[in-house]
């Protein structure tokens, strides 16, 4: 928007005003919403936030995706030189230094296990490093057997001075129920950081809302379990991380049976009972951690243990296709 000034012959203090005033104006003008997609740890991410200046809401956007790439490069487990890799291949033999980062998402994910008696176990892996949903292969019945015994949060030694071991040779670790949220938690800490005070950031089915959206609340859907075209339900929030976990995120179907990627650390095959669990509450990392839990749980050990969280509540939706919530929700 252009402006075309005729010299100011009022009083210096009224032209000041008078020129604060259409600079206010023109920058609201220009203030708009950016958005952007884009690929990261293995997922589908969608960012939206306002800005009143474009060219730091495009830098702010690039930081993102680079605050998610470094996570990646931390923990994934497909990359050979990330830290989770790392500890795959060593922690077994030798106490292993991490970074004070890794070594404290590890912390958190202890402490959700012991929450849950184990539901929530990064030990899964040495079970689900033998599922290949894509090319639906499974573990048989002797690999399973062999593999269960290495499912034990507690075989994770978190030593002094940042230094993990694992307490025996079979042990492996994945992250995959924790590190989406963290990421998306941290990449909305970074754009708050920087003065923004409305974002959505969402990565698979982990979402952090920054504030409302310009005066109303954000709508976020719960995607129906069954059906691709529809929702379950449509939740308004502002400033709130969601999260979902279902057993239709990566499977595949054998026989009548689905097997998914939720896997029970207790018998290292896929949770049964329930469609999907949404998780409500303050901090990313927290909500993507229990959704994956409650599932495990099911819904009368998993609403149990949702009423005895503090800020956080949860949505389940059972084989019979019911939903159920927790006390601090209402029916939408």
């Amino acid at each position: 928007m252009t402006f075309l000034m005729k010299p100011c012959r009022q009083p210096a203090l009224f032209c000041f005003v008078i020129a604060v005033f259409l600079l206010q104006f023109t920058a609201t003008a220009n203030a708009q919403w950016q958005q952007k997609s884009f690929q990261t740890l293995g997922t589908q991410a969608y960012i939206e936030l306002w800005s009143e200046d474009s060219k730091q809401a495009e830098q702010l956007i690039s930081e993102v995706q680079a605050e998610f790439e470094r996570i990646n490069q931390l923990m994934s487990p497909y990359i050979a030189s990330s830290e989770l890799s790392l500890l795959n291949r060593e922690a077994a033999k030798k106490p292993v230094q991490v970074s004070a980062e890794m070594y404290q998402l590890l912390q958190r994910a202890r402490q959700i296990s012991q929450q849950s008696n184990g539901a929530f176990d990064i030990t899964f892996a040495s079970v689900g490093f033998y599922y290949d949903y894509r090319n639906h292969k499974k573990p048989d019945a002797t690999v399973l057997q062999k593999a269960r015994q290495y499912v034990n949060y507690q075989s994770v030694e978190l030593l002094k001075n940042n230094t993990v071991r694992f307490a025996q040779p079979g042990v492996k670790i994945d992250l995959g129920g924790i590190a989406k949220g963290y990421a998306v938690e941290r990449s909305i800490a970074l754009l708050a950081q920087h003065g923004i005070s409305n974002a959505l950031l969402t990565a698979g089915g982990d979402t952090r809302l920054l504030g409302d959206k310009k005066g109303k609340p954000w709508l976020v859907a719960i995607k129906h379990p069954r059906q691709d075209d529809k929702y379950a339900a449509q939740l308004p929030l502002e400033n709130s991380a969601i999260s979902t976990s279902g057993d239709y995120e990566r499977y595949f179907i054998e026989d009548g049976v689905r097997y998914h990627h939720i896997l029970d650390p207790k018998t290292g095959q896929s949770a049964t009972g329930l469609l999907s669990v949404t998780v409500t509450g303050a901090d990313t990392t927290q909500t993507d951690a229990l959704s994956t839990t409650l599932f495990v749980l099911g819904l009368k050990q998993g609403m149990a243990l949702i009423e005895q969280i503090d800020g956080y509540d949860a949505i389940f939706i059972t084989a019979e296709r019911k939903m159920h919530f927790s006390s601090g929700l209402s029916q939408p």
